[in-house]
């Protein structure tokens, strides 16, 4: 079976028993509420610091905001609560930031008892969210990754030699670790270009305080082009139920947002698709997983650069495509039975950026005719065009996110470039 083809409320499940509570506010969090309301029926409670403007307004959510959305106890106590209150539902908790993760994973004795938490053990995660240890386990596994240096930040850890060539990428090694850390010029990644810039980059890192690792990483060359997704789901008998890639098209360009994909199209890659197999199998993996990947044009290989302990803010490509995914860790999960695996293959054009916007930053004319098919077509997809959930303040809201779309753009990548920096 290759493709999903269930409806809501399919399978005989309990629309109204099931209870969906996701931690977070993004637009990756609207996604996943609105995968599960298009499979189940069901509106998600959305626990968050504030309500932010992808789930703002919105119809399939419902809102529960504590007083500082960054302290984890905050969060965990209003999980029980909400639980409590919920005695006759089957909840089900979800979280799409690696942080979050972090939290629940810490907190799984106190949320066990009322939740199903689909998510891997601390150790696990501890292991494979750290792009340094991630690189290790590839390449005991022979999954290619980009040559890695790894820079400590304790207080006696001397520099450490880099025999890379510039540029080069340097990176927070656990991005859970680097979430609180502030400084000027903070970025998710940085490209250097000389000695004296990541020489400049320790010592800002040394004077915030912030105590973890760093990865510096040969810059594989290629545009955003050359960047593929892959989504998949381990159920917890350690089956791979679930494996989606998509070709990335563009990639956000803020200091904040970089690497975030923000158009694809899915496609099928069995080659690619083996790997990310290999490394679920191996670890011991189960939940959902996302997988960034570039294929280096100087020979075609598939380099994996980290593994995101989480189905990704871009999940809504996955449903787009024909495979809910919230039918996958439900049915396992809330539901204990054993789900068909399912390999996607249809092919559908994701993206939160206005097409004419996409389309002068994809310089492939093939690639570029591929994009256009998939517009006349309409086999697009927008995860805040819902049009079951498009009030007159939810239509502006994402009019307006368009349109800020496009002068983020013009501000932090005007023209593409052959490295995507």
């Amino acid at each position: 079976m290759t493709q999903d083809s269930t409806h809501a409320g399919g399978h005989g499940t309990d629309a109204r028993a099931l209870q969906p509570v996701i931690l977070g506010a993004d637009i990756g969090v609207y996604a996943l509420a609105r995968s599960f309301h298009e499979q189940y029926g069901v509106t998600s409670v959305v626990v968050a610091g504030a309500a932010l403007g992808p789930v703002q307004h919105s119809r399939i959510v419902q809102h529960e905001i504590v007083a500082d959305g960054h302290d984890p106890r905050q969060l965990v106590d209003r999980l029980l609560q909400v639980a409590r209150r919920m005695p006759d539902r089957r909840l089900l908790l979800m979280a799409n930031s690696d942080w979050l993760v972090r939290v629940v994973v810490e907190h799984r004795a106190e949320l066990e008892p009322f939740y199903a938490v689909p998510f891997l053990s601390a150790d696990l995660l501890a292991r494979i969210s750290d792009k340094a240890t991630f690189a290790e386990i590839c390449a005991e596994l022979d999954i290619s990754v980009p040559r890695t240096i790894v820079q400590s930040f304790g207080p006696d850890d001397p520099d450490v030699p880099v025999d890379l060539e510039y540029p080069l990428i340097a990176k927070a090694a656990s991005s859970a670790d680097y979430q609180e850390v502030e400084f000027e010029g903070k970025k998710k990644v940085f490209e250097i270009a000389t000695p004296d810039e990541l020489a400049a980059l320790w010592r800002s890192l040394r004077a915030a305080g912030y105590r973890g690792r760093f990865v510096v990483q040969e810059l594989v060359p290629g545009d955003d082009t050359q960047m593929r997704s892959v989504t998949a789901y381990v159920d917890q008998r350690g089956e791979v139920t679930l494996l989606c890639s998509a070709h990335v098209l563009l990639e956000e360009h803020t200091p904040s947002g970089l690497g975030n994909p923000a158009a694809m199209i899915t496609y099928r890659d069995d080659a690619m698709l083996e790997q990310a197999r290999r490394f679920l199998t191996a670890t011991g993996y189960v939940g959902f997983a996302n997988f960034d990947v570039k294929v280096d044009p100087r020979t075609g290989q598939f380099r994996f650069f980290e593994v995101n302990p989480r189905i990704g803010r871009n999940n809504y490509y996955v449903t787009a495509a024909g495979a809910n995914p919230m039918r996958f860790v439900v049915e396992d999960r809330v539901e204990g039975r054993a789900v068909e695996p399912v390999v996607v293959d249809r092919e559908v054009l994701y993206s939160i950026v206005p097409h004419r916007l996409l389309l002068r930053y994809v310089r492939d004319p093939q690639l570029a005719d591929r994009v256009r098919r998939l517009v006349r077509s309409r086999a697009t997809a927008h995860p805040l065009r819902y049009g079951k959930d498009l009030s007159p303040r939810r239509r502006f809201y994402v009019l307006a996110a368009a349109v800020n779309q496009v002068r983020k753009f013009r501000r932090w990548y005007p023209e593409p470039t052959d490295t995507g920096f």
